[in-house]
C-alpha cells in the first residue's frame, strides 16, 4: 500500500482523505499545511458542514505535531513551499498536491528528487510542469510511469465532461459544440463584493472584475478552463472545436455542464440513451451514471460518480444537434477519480 503525503488540506485535499477513508486504497501518513493552527486542521478533517462529521474522530498532539485516531497517525507540517517538506522522513512514496498554487507545480521535480518520491500528483491542470493529464474513464491507458513522473488528476469540470465526450465522438463523431458550466463558489471568492484575488498565484489580483462580486444572490458569469482541460485528455477534440463558458452559482457543492454539440452521424435521443447506459454497464470504476429521476442539484452531493447525464433534458434535434445535462459533485465525485488514480499508479509501480 502506498504511503501518501498531502499538500495543501483545504476542500479537495480533505475530501480526497475521507474518500479514501472508505476505500482504503492507501495510507495518508503525512500532510503539509500553511494553517498553523494543528488543533484546526484536525478540527476541519473532523467537522464539514458540507459532508457531515467523520467517522472517527481526530485529535491533535502538538508536542509531537500530529493528528491522530485509533486508526491512522498523520504528521503535520507546515511548509509554504512543498519541496521544503520532508516527506522523506515518514517515508512518503507519493504526494498530492491539492494546493491549487502553481508555484508548488514548478517545485514537483525538485521535491521528487529530494524525498525520494515515486511520483507527484496534481489536483488541477495547469499549463506548465506537467508530465501527463489523466481524466479516469477518458484516457487512463496513455499513464506511462517510465516517462511520466509529475501527473495530473485534471479540473472537476474536465472529469465529469472528458469522459462522455470521449464516447459521444466515438460512436457518433463530434463536429463541433458549446458547454456552459454552472460551478458552486469556490473559498477564493467574496461574501461581500471585492477584489478578485488568485488562488494559484497568491497576491495576484484577477482582472477579472465580476468575479470579486459577492457569492451570495449572483451568478458571476466568467470563462472556464473546462474545455482546455478536456482538451489534454482527448486527442479528436480541440479547443477550436468547442467553445465555452462558466457561471460561477451562489450554491455550495454540485456543478452542472450544458452541453451542446453538432454530430458527423445521424441519431436519436433513443440512440444515444442505449449507448451510454451500455457504457455504464460495461464500465470498470464510477465514472458515468445515467439518470431519469426528477432531481436536483443537492440530490448529487456526496455521489461518487464522475458525471451523471441527466437524460430528463438529452435532445436531439434533426438527427444532428445534441443537447446532454451532466450534473457532478465538483469536490466529491472528482476527489474519487483522484483516489482512483492514485491505485492506478500503485498498480502500475507493483
Amino acid at each position: 500500500m502506498l504511503r501518501i503525503g498531502i499538500n495543501g488540506f483545504g476542500r479537495i485535499g480533505r475530501a480526497i482523505y475521507r474518500v479514501n477513508q472508505d476505500k482504503k486504497y492507501f495510507e495518508v501518513v503525512a500532510i503539509n499545511d500553511i494553517n498553523p493552527d494543528i488543533d484546526n486542521i484536525a478540527y476541519t478533517l473532523n467537522y464539514d458542514t458540507l459532508y457531515g462529521r467523520i467517522k472517527e474522530i481526530f485529535s491533535s498532539d502538538k508536542a509531537t505535531n500530529t493528528i491522530y485516531n485509533t486508526q491512522n497517525s498523520i504528521k503535520v507540517f507546515h511548509e509554504k513551499h512543498v519541496d521544503e517538506v520532508d516527506w522523506k522522513s515518514v517515508g512518503v512514496d507519493v504526494v498530492i498536491d491539492a494546493s491549487g498554487v502553481l508555484d508548488n507545480v514548478m517545485r514537483a521535480r525538485k521535491n521528487m528528487q529530494k524525498n525520494n518520491l515515486k511520483k507527484v500528483v496534481i489536483t488541477h491542470s495547469p499549463e506548465k510542469g506537467i508530465d501527463q493529464h489523466i481524466v479516469m474513464g477518458a484516457n487512463e491507458e496513455s499513464l506511462d510511469l517510465s516517462k511520466h513522473d509529475i501527473i495530473s488528476s485534471s479540473i472537476c469540470d474536465a472529469v465529469a465532461i472528458a469522459p462522455v465526450l470521449k464516447h459521444i465522438d466515438s460512436f457518433f463523431g463530434v463536429e463541433n459544440g458549446y458547454i456552459t458550466t454552472l460551478h458552486p463558489w469556490l473559498n477564493y471568492q467574496n461574501l461581500m463584493d471585492g477584489s478578485a484575488s488568485s488562488w494559484s498565484v497568491p497576491g495576484e489580483i484577477f482582472h477579472h472584475y465580476a468575479l470579486g462580486r459577492s457569492v451570495i444572490g449572483n451568478m458571476i458569469p466568467k470563462p472556464t478552463s473546462a474545455i482546455n482541460a478536456t482538451c489534454k485528455v482527448l486527442d479528436n477534440i480541440t479547443e477550436e472545436m468547442i467553445g465555452s463558458f462558466s457561471y460561477r452559482t451562489p450554491t455550495a457543492i454540485v456543478g452542472s455542464a450544458d452541453i451542446t454539440l453538432n454530430l458527423k452521424r445521424k441519431t436519436n435521443k433513443d440512440e444515444i440513451i442505449k449507448m451510454l447506459s451500455e457504457v455504464e454497464k460495461k464500465q470498470t470504476l464510477n465514472i458515468i451514471h445515467n439518470n431519469i429521476e426528477p432531481l436536483v442539484s443537492l440530490d448529487f452531493k456526496g455521489f461518487d460518480y464522475s458525471t451523471v447525464v441527466d437524460h430528463r433534458w438529452t435532445e436531439v434535434v434533426q438527427g444532428g444537434v445534441l443537447k446532454l445535462v451532466l450534473w457532478y459533485d465538483n469536490e466529491w465525485g472528482y476527489s474519487a477519480r483522484a483516489v482512483d488514480l492514485i491505485k492506478l499508479i500503485e498498480s502500475k509501480i507493483s
